[in-house]
């Protein structure tokens, strides 16, 4: 049997399936999305259903952008109340090939095309012994089911992918330089470029840099990774000032990104966030209470900071929930089942506070239950029979199945860890970042394949316990 098997995988079909992995993955990529675009045109063709997937704001943005020339929710009205890149980037899709839902599936197909593009090179770079782990950690990631949905939402999520991977990319490239001449200058650049921009679609990414500044130190001398890395802060900082600078003309004040951090914060620091994670339900349905909040708009900077002083004032006066406040939404964080757990349901009867927020009601037993969410709304396709109890184990299979061979793979390439710790580094910062502001899958899933390489070494190691050094899997 070993013999046979051993021939099969030096046939010419195995050579070329070798030679040919990126092509392949990424037809497989463009295949699935498509085919469940077309499936479920109900979910994905908002200008047909006009309930849009994913975050309607950014389509507002967009639309209003392409009115008016001017980044505000309100026609006209400049603010700064979510990142603003993939606004902008959604505005140029429907400028050039029109606002739809097939219009979005292309672009972010396109998207998570050159991310997989990026993961297979990253993958190459990392594990260079091992010639399968890029194609398998690409195909995981072109059949993963639950960012195949996502990613044909209008959501940031495939561009920021898109940025954080290339920058990843650039700086593995950027570490391999031996000289400091044109071609290591350049990528620093390109980098900090790539960096800037990131922040100006997810700002989470700032203590990834740091790490990466680490990661640097363990290959080259103190002085060797500041000259590399200090034009990628520089130019990222550029990139970002220019927002800084438009900021401050509409709010005459430092507003770094947005005027929403205070609110995101709060949210996962509030006296609602535990009994909301534990009954299972997302923390976005969550405010404070009326009154709580003196400025007269609830969307203003000012309210932002209050919300931001409420939640400071929160963990200095229960210290003793901090603990278990950062292990639920760990736990929530890399749940194995999709977080939120449940989601409002629809009601005849929207019963809404005064920010538009579905009002809490609790069940027989007493246990919070979110319903009376107004008909129509999007959230609702959550707790369909076949996103919620199809969909669900579907995602508990395939996710949980690559996150056990993940961490198997973590333990197994420890000896490499002067190359591989940047991908423990990426899961450590963006892990940080949630659980000190508030955690989702939906949050999770764009570092999901980058720790598929590792899940993409423990099958390659394991086949080659199991089939004779010969195979090209070895």
């Amino acid at each position: 049997m070993t013999t046979i098997a051993n021939r099969a995988l030096q046939s010419p079909l195995i050579s070329s399936l070798q030679r040919h992995q990126l092509m392949i993955v990424l037809v497989i990529a463009v295949v699935l999305r498509l085919v469940i675009y077309f499936a479920f045109p109900g979910v994905f063709r908002f200008e047909e259903t006009g309930a849009v997937q994913g975050s309607g704001s950014y389509d507002v943005y967009a639309q209003n952008l392409l009115a008016t020339g001017v980044y505000g929710y309100t026609a006209g009205v400049p603010d700064a109340i979510i990142p603003p890149l993939y606004s902008y980037a959604l505005a140029g899709v429907y400028a050039t090939i029109g606002r739809g839902g097939l219009q979005v599936a292309l672009f972010h197909t396109l998207l998570d095309c050159l991310s997989i593009a990026c993961l297979y090179v990253i993958g190459k770079r990392l594990f260079p012994k091992h010639e399968w782990v890029a194609g398998l950690a690409g195909l995981f990631y072109a059949a993963y089911p639950y960012l195949i949905f996502q990613n044909l939402t209008v959501i940031d999520t495939p561009l920021f992918m898109l940025l954080l991977y290339l920058f990843l990319l650039l700086v593995v490239l950027l570490r391999e330089r031996q000289a400091l001449d044109r071609g290591t200058w350049g990528l620093a650049i390109a980098a900090g470029l790539v960096l800037g921009l990131g922040l100006l679609c997810r700002p989470i990414m700032p203590p990834l840099a740091v790490f990466v500044a680490l990661w640097f130190l363990f290959r080259l001398s103190f002085v060797q990774t500041v000259l590399r890395l200090l034009p990628v802060a520089l130019f990222s900082v550029a990139i970002l000032g220019i927002w800084i600078a438009r900021n401050y003309q509409v709010y005459n004040a430092f507003v770094p990104l947005t005027t929403t951090s205070g609110a995101n914060f709060w949210q996962g620091n509030s006296p609602y966030t535990l009994p909301y994670f534990l009954a299972g339900y997302d923390v976005q349905w969550t405010s404070p209470d009326p009154g709580q909040i003196k400025s007269p708009d609830p969307l203003s900077r000012e309210a932002d900071a209050e919300r931001m002083a409420l939640a400071m004032q929160f963990l200095r006066e229960n210290p003793d929930k901090i603990p278990q406040l950062l292990w639920v939404k760990f736990v929530v964080y890399w749940s194995i089942d999709i977080a939120p757990l449940k989601n409002p349901v629809e009601g005849e009867v929207p019963r809404l506070d005064y920010q538009g927020n579905v009002i809490p009601e609790t069940d027989a037993q007493g246990g919070l239950q979110l319903g009376q969410l107004p008909e129509g709304d999007p959230v609702a396709q959550y707790s369909t029979s076949l996103f919620d109890q199809v969909g669900r184990k579907i995602h508990i299979l395939y996710w949980g199945g690559l996150l056990l061979l993940g961490v198997i793979g973590a333990a197994l390439s420890w000896k490499q860890w002067r190359e591989v710790s940047l991908l423990w580094f990426v899961q450590i910062s963006m892990t940080v970042m949630y659980i000190v502001f508030h955690p989702s899958t939906r949050y999770r899933v764009p570092t999901d394949p980058l720790l598929f390489l590792f899940s993409a070494y423990a099958l390659v190691w394991l086949w080659g316990r199991f089939v004779p050094k010969r195979s090209p899997l070895n």
